[in-house]
Parts: C-alpha cells; sequence; structure tokens
C-alpha cells in the first residue's frame, strides 16, 4: 500500500484574508493554533484536514499537500535521489515533524510524520478544537 496524502496547505501572503476567501467558499471552520501562527482547517469530517498559514518572507506562497512518512530525513533524501530537491526540513511542528521537497519540475510537496511527545491523532487534525 502507498503513502496516503494526510494533509493539505495554503500558504499565503495574507493569511487572514485566506481565511476569510476559503471560509467563505467552502464554509470551513477555521481555528487559530496557539503553539504557532497558522490555522487549522475544519471541513466537517469529510475529506483531508488541512491548514492556511504565511508564506515566508519574500515568497508568493504554495499549495501543498503533505504525504504520511515513517521518516521525514529519509524521505526527503529519497526525493534528492530521484532527481528532486530539498525545500525544507526536516522541522519540529506541534504534531511531529514536516519537510518539503520539489520535484523534478519544481512541484513543491510535503513528507510529514506525526509521532513522539510532539503527535497529535488523525481525529484530533480532522476535528481541531
Amino acid at each position: 500500500m502507498g503513502n496516503p496524502v494526510m494533509w493539505f496547505e495554503v500558504a499565503s501572503r495574507d493569511r487572514e484574508g485566506m481565511k476569510g476567501f476559503y471560509g467563505g467558499m467552502f464554509d470551513w471552520r477555521m481555528n487559530d493554533m496557539e503553539a504557532m501562527p497558522y490555522t487549522g482547517v475544519e471541513t466537517g469530517g469529510e475529506g483531508i484536514p488541512g491548514g492556511i498559514g504565511s508564506a515566508p518572507e519574500g515568497n508568493d506562497g504554495h499549495v501543498t499537500f503533505y504525504v504520511e512518512v515513517e521518516d521525514v530525513e529519509a524521505g526527503l533524501a529519497k526525493a534528492e535521489s530521484l532527481g528532486g530537491t530539498r525545500v525544507m526540513g526536516p522541522m519540529d511542528i506541534p504534531s511531529g515533524k514536516i519537510g518539503l521537497f520539489a520535484d523534478p519540475e519544481g512541484h513543491v510537496i510535503g513528507l510529514m510524520n506525526m509521532s513522539g511527545d510532539l503527535g497529535a491523532s488523525r481525529a484530533e487534525l480532522r476535528s481541531p478544537k
């Protein structure tokens, strides 16, 4: 069985504006996280969970999805061995670790592992408080 897609992300120059846009467009409930400047998206229990964050300074933003892996560092190394480019990470986040790579055509894809003391269950991600 292949690795599942488990998260989507919209990183934008105007996080507050994007919260309003996507909340209005899709009736998503937004939940700002206390641990970081990030907003969890609650879709009502259908589909995959996601979030809206701020793009890094000087970046136009992006939309990406995250694939669950056992080891983010190993996944980034594998992407590089197949012709991809490491963009970021691994980096600790409240629910585990993430990393980003660009495929050979430049599409940015995320890797995520939810484990250890930072871990959160998938049910918690699907229904942020």
